[in-house]
């Protein structure tokens, strides 16, 4: 088997939900395959394995995670473990030089990240996050035409939101609402999102300033729920708001306003559909005389996609590797800096949220 026809080997750690439609993104991936599977026992790492239909001669089942990482034949490796264990596990995989698409958040802090994603570095790995929605070819769509200063003119302001209600078992035993597991709740789980999308259409800029605002939620033991916050760039005079909570209704929400157009959605984390997506989009919109109505109307620009956006992400990434693998290339730092200036702003909102809502500076 040729180079390009030989698939990345990946090993999963971790047994958490999101791992079900990871695994299923690695084997419609057509440059990557699920190689090993790894859970804290063996008997669960097996039940995921059966649930999910994953079973194969070539899949190879570990009781413990350092088994996985000790295994040579492992390319690379996805971690959807708590936030906690992030900066151990994740160290660890890129000292046994396995490349590494970690879930978000990527740590509990721009510190620990750091640390990472030094560890990557030094080991010549590639990391990135496992923010799916970037990899979709509506995303790249979009950039497309608010990067078209004709078209839609400066960015001038931007809202996203990230909200879904769960309901009361989710609110008492889920790990995301658990201190010692994932302290960042909310803002960690859905305002990443948020954050993600407003860097994004900034060009990855960080704001001047981030204000949290006061309508923290937070649960007994003093994880957040809901919260919210503002972002300023000076130079640029823009202005960001974002919204994320565990105890509202859903929203997957992304407004860009510019000088000369506006672009929304309403699911950029999750499309309704597998095989499109769209955005609504408007340029040069005016009032009709008489201000009886406008003289356009939104486009709705619809994307169709060969992969569901997982499987264009793990495409990806295999990709990456497959070029440091093979043809020796340097890891993409494009990924790992698309995370940190998240985890920076995501950190800036609780300083702010910890100091009264004062401004954090950046």
């Amino acid at each position: 088997m040729s180079n390009d026809e030989t698939p990345i080997r990946f090993g999963i750690i971790g047994c958490a939900e999101i791992a079900r439609k990871i695994s299923r993104a690695i084997n419609l991936s057509p440059n990557s395959t699920l190689y090993a599977l790894a859970s804290r026992s063996i008997e669960k790492a097996h039940n995921f394995a059966i649930k999910n239909n994953l079973f194969s001669d070539s899949l190879k089942i570990y009781g413990n995670y350092s088994e996985i990482l000790d295994d040579p034949f492992v390319d690379a490796v996805y971690m959807p473990l708590p936030t906690t264990f992030h900066l151990h596990w994740a160290i660890l995989a890129a000292e046994k030089k396995k490349h590494l698409l970690l879930e978000k958040p990527t740590a509990l802090n721009v510190e620990e990240l750091d640390k990472i994603l030094d560890a990557c570095d030094k080991n010549g790995v590639q990391f990135m996050d496992a923010s799916m929605w970037y990899h979709h070819p509506r995303t790249g769509k979009m950039k497309e035409m608010i990067v078209d200063s004709k078209l839609f003119g400066q960015v001038k302001a931007i809202h996203s939101s990230s909200s879904y209600a769960p309901g009361q078992e989710f609110l008492e035993n889920n790990i995301r609402v658990k201190p010692d597991l994932d302290a960042l709740g909310a803002l960690g789980d859905a305002g990443w999102y948020c954050i993600g999308a407003i860097l994004w259409a900034m060009n990855q800029t960080l704001p001047t300033t981030v204000t949290a605002l006061p309508n923290v939620a937070r649960n007994s033991a003093g994880v957040i729920l809901t919260c919210s916050a503002s972002l300023y760039w000076e130079k640029e005079e823009t202005v960001a708001t974002f919204y994320c909570s565990f105890i509202a209704h859903e929203t997957m929400d992304l407004r860009v306003y510019g000088s000369n157009g506006t672009c929304y959605l309403y699911d950029f984390i999750l499309p309704f559909g597998e095989d499109s997506a769209s955005f609504n989009f408007t340029s040069g919109a005016k009032f009709v005389d008489l201000y009886i109505g406008w003289n356009v109307k939104p486009e709705v620009v619809e994307v169709t996609s060969q992969l569901p956006q997982e499987g264009y992400m793990i495409q990806e990434f295999a990709s990456l590797v497959k070029a440091i693998k093979f043809s020796r290339s340097k890891p993409e730092s494009k990924w790992p800096h698309t995370s940190r200036i998240t985890q920076l702003v995501l950190d800036a909102v609780n300083k702010s949220i910890d100091t009264g809502f004062q401004p954090v500076h950046m």
